[in-house]
């Protein structure tokens, strides 16, 4: 009973403290629990029985006021357990969420306290757990138990808008308590404890142009008539209050920026009432005249002006265009003007908006009108002909001379200037044409042929006679109209083939025929045979009338042999007026066919040949051509591999090359005049003279002892030593070769044959004896045998 007392008064104590601090009144249940005298029996597997203590704490949620800054710790609460007698034997341990940092316990009394200033907005609550354990040995009397520790609020916390700054857009001219936006605060502090987290909000900057509704931050307009064109943009500012609003509650603003959105409001007016202008005579229709422009206030699709003419006598000759760019509008020729007919107009010109509030429509009405004054100016024009075009016919065949047609031009201006006409030659580059240049009457220059050119298409200018930079072109067009002057032909050029063995009266082939005239002088084609072959007794024609005949096969029995080739004339009229007419010969070969009528051939040799000699009869032909063939080729390859040289010869042999040399040298005495050295090949000199008549397979080295002299000047060794070289040479041919050297030998009975200076000496050589050596010193016995002759003569 005694510990019963106890604990009521301890959870007394801690009611009364939490109360002290929270400054709210919360009752707690305290919930107690005695150990049980009789605990709850259970049977192990060994048979031995344990005891399952029930929880004996006196325990209360507790809760702490948050932002305490005393210099104290918090007194959160006291824990205390029933089997607790005092004795210090029973240690309290605290574990959980802020244990030991923000959150101890004394062992000994369980009491709980604070450490650390709490702040609610940071975290709301914390879930500690309790254990009573056995201070000398750490064993747990009791089953852990949770408890929770609440933050308590207290308004610490200002609102908050979820933006620093609004932009919003409201229409001109709402009425008023047009919503606009809604502005939203918030507060941190808790909303179900107080009045912390109750707003009110109010409007300190923006009267009187809008209002804010206290409960929910709507926006408002305060004012009618709101002009976009006076003031386009307003800023407000909003404040949101806690406490209700009461004094002492903490605020927070936002600025919003509220612009005004254009309307139709305002019609268009132009800032003058007439326009004034002027445009050249020579202007082409599409040439802008001129601009005007009404001034709209109002912005976007609000302020689009489309401009028109209503009235006026220029309202056939010029046009009037929006420009939605400038929102101008645009006046453009429409016709051409003459300064000579008219030199002013007047037009009237509406400008109005395009689109039209129907809530405003009170306010027009939404358009203005103008008046535009055009003068035209008088300009230098050129020669305008009567027509844009020209179009004439002349005959083919027409004589030179022939008339075609007129073209006629005149000057605008009111001087009237004299005209003179051209053709454009780089439109009649063959000078088919030409042109008076007076009056402007076309000629033809020659004959002009339908089937050639059926269309010519020329250009005629007309300038004027003292102002030859003014002119003008007109095209014409000049159709030539056909003659009949083509006889029809045949469309191609038909080959007709006919079986030997076809029937009477079949046909074998269709023909028709082409004309180059126009097709009023062309079909329809009449085909016939000629007067003196209407009776042909091998084929006949049938006009199909339909510009196309068939060719029959009057008989049978046709062959090759007897006539493989036939010419069968055919006449083609057309039907032009006069009609023409044409004989076409039309080629039909004989042929031979199977019994389908499908050809076999057309060639009559191959049937001679066919008819004397049999398929295995030119077998036969052919395979001892071929045997033949065979054995001829054999033969002239194996004679080639017996009589194959033993050597490669060059492309050039040198025993058929002529070496002409022009020194013919002083004779067998004149040993002066050169070196014998020069004799000696520089090769011959190292021991070894390249043949250049065969192509050796290895070079040949010469014996050492046949090397002669360099200077030796005794030229029968020199030729010995040669001539035993070419011997033992194992790369000669075996046939003998020219050699070649450059000495005449010595001590010769005929002497020098040289005429150098011979015909200048005076030698008393007498050549008499060259008149018995024959024809072919006949030459020399005249100019050296008849000396005497001459001398007497003289």
């Amino acid at each position: 009973p005694k510990m019963k007392e106890d604990n009521c008064l301890h959870a007394a104590l801690i009611c009364m403290g939490m109360l002290y601090y929270s400054h709210a009144i919360t009752t707690e249940k305290v919930t107690h629990a005695r150990p049980s005298l009789h605990g709850h029996h259970e049977k192990g597997k060994e048979g031995q029985v344990l005891h399952r203590s029930k929880r004996g704490w006196v325990w209360n949620q507790f809760f702490v006021i948050e932002e305490y800054t005393g210099p104290d710790p918090v007194l959160v609460g006291r824990l205390h357990s029933d089997i607790d007698s005092g004795d210090g034997n029973i240690k309290y341990i605290l574990s959980g969420e802020g244990a030991g940092i923000i959150f101890v316990i004394d062992d000994k009394s369980g009491n709980i306290h604070a450490t650390k200033t709490l702040d609610r907005e940071e975290r709301a609550q914390y879930t500690l757990t309790a254990q009573a354990v056995d201070r000398n040995t750490n064993r747990p009397l009791e089953p852990p138990s949770e408890f929770i520790v609440k933050v308590q609020d207290i308004n610490d916390n200002p609102p908050e808008f979820l933006h620093e700054n609004y932009h919003a857009n409201v229409p001109e001219r709402s009425n008023v308590g047009t919503s606009v936006i809604q502005v939203t605060a918030s507060d941190a502090d808790d909303p179900t404890y107080g009045n912390s987290a109750k707003l009110v909000y109010s409007i300190l900057e923006g009267q009187p142009y809008f209002s804010v509704e206290a409960q929910t931050g709507i926006i408002r307009t305060a004012l009618p008539n709101m002009d976009r064109e006076a003031k386009e943009e307003y800023h407000v500012v909003i404040q949101a209050k806690d406490m209700g609003g009461h004094m002492g509650g903490l605020s927070g603003t936002t600025k919003v920026t509220i612009t005004l959105t254009d309307v139709n409001d305002n019609p268009p007016k132009f800032p003058q009432s007439v326009y004034q202008m002027s445009v050249s005579e020579a202007a082409v229709p599409g040439e802008e005249v001129g601009r005007v422009k009404a001034k709209d206030p109002d912005i976007g699709e609000n302020g689009l002006v489309a401009y028109s003419i209503i009235d006026g006598d220029g309202v056939d000759m010029f046009e009037i265009t929006t420009d939605y760019e400038t929102q101008e509008g645009v006046v453009k020729l429409k016709k051409l003007l003459d300064f000579e007919t008219k030199k002013s107009y007047s037009l009237k010109v509406e400008a109005a908006n395009v689109h039209i509030d129907p809530k405003f429509i009170s306010n027009g009405p939404f358009k203005d009108t103008v008046t535009v004054k055009i003068s035209v100016e008088d300009a230098d024009e050129p020669p305008i002909f009567l027509k844009p075009s020209y179009i004439f016919e002349v005959q083919e065949n027409a004589a030179s001379g022939t008339v075609v047609g007129k073209v006629h031009a005149k000057d605008p201006d009111a001087a009237n200037s004299a005209i003179r006409y051209s053709i454009d030659r780089h439109t009649d580059l063959e000078r088919y044409f030409t042109i008076n240049a007076e009056d402007g009457n076309i000629k033809t220059v020659k004959a002009l042929d339908r089937e050639e050119i059926a269309w010519h298409n020329i250009s005629i200018f007309a300038v004027e006679v003292h102002k030859q930079h003014q002119e003008a072109k007109v095209p014409v067009a000049i159709k030539v109209i056909d003659v009949n002057d083509n006889a029809p032909k045949f469309a191609a050029a038909y080959e007709a083939f006919v079986c030997e063995n076809a029937r009477s009266n079949q046909q074998f082939i269709t023909i028709t025929a082409d004309d180059k005239d126009d097709s009023a002088n062309g079909p329809r084609f009449i085909f016939s045979l000629p007067p003196e072959i209407i009776h042909n007794p091998n084929f006949t024609l049938r006009d199909n009338r339909d510009n196309t005949a068939s060719v029959f096969v009057r008989r049978e029995g046709f062959s090759r042999q007897k006539q493989d080739l036939y010419l069968l004339p055919i006449v083609i009229s057309d039907g032009g007026l006069p009609p023409m007419s044409s004989t076409n010969t039309l080629t039909i070969r004989v042929c031979g066919c199977d019994s389908n009528g499908s050809l076999l051939s057309c060639n009559a040799e191959a049937y001679i040949l066919n008819a004397g000699l049999s398929t295995g009869a030119l077998i036969a032909i052919l395979a001892c051509i071929v045997i033949l063939l065979v054995i001829v080729v054999l033969f002239v390859t194996l004679k080639r591999q017996k009589k194959e040289p033993l050597i490669v010869f060059e492309e050039e042999d040198v025993r058929e090359n002529i070496i002409t040399y022009d020194d013919e040298g002083g004779g067998e005495e004149d040993t002066e005049a050169f070196d014998i050295a020069t004799l000696q090949n520089p090769d011959g000199i190292n021991g070894f003279i390249p043949r250049k008549d065969i192509k050796p397979e290895y070079q040949y080295m010469p014996r050492p002892g046949l090397r002669p002299a360099p200077n030796s000047v005794d030229v029968d060794d020199f030729i010995n030593t040669r001539i035993q070289e070419a011997d033992n040479d194992p790369t000669a041919p075996p046939y003998d070769s020219i050699q070649i050297y450059g000495y005449e030998g010595r001590g010769s009975v005929a002497g020098s044959l040289s005429s150098l200076e011979s015909a200048t000496t005076d030698s008393d050589l007498d050549y008499d004896y060259l008149q018995n050596w024959g024809p072919r010193f006949k030459k020399l016995a005249d100019l050296y045998g008849s000396k005497d002759t001459f001398d007497d003569d003289s």
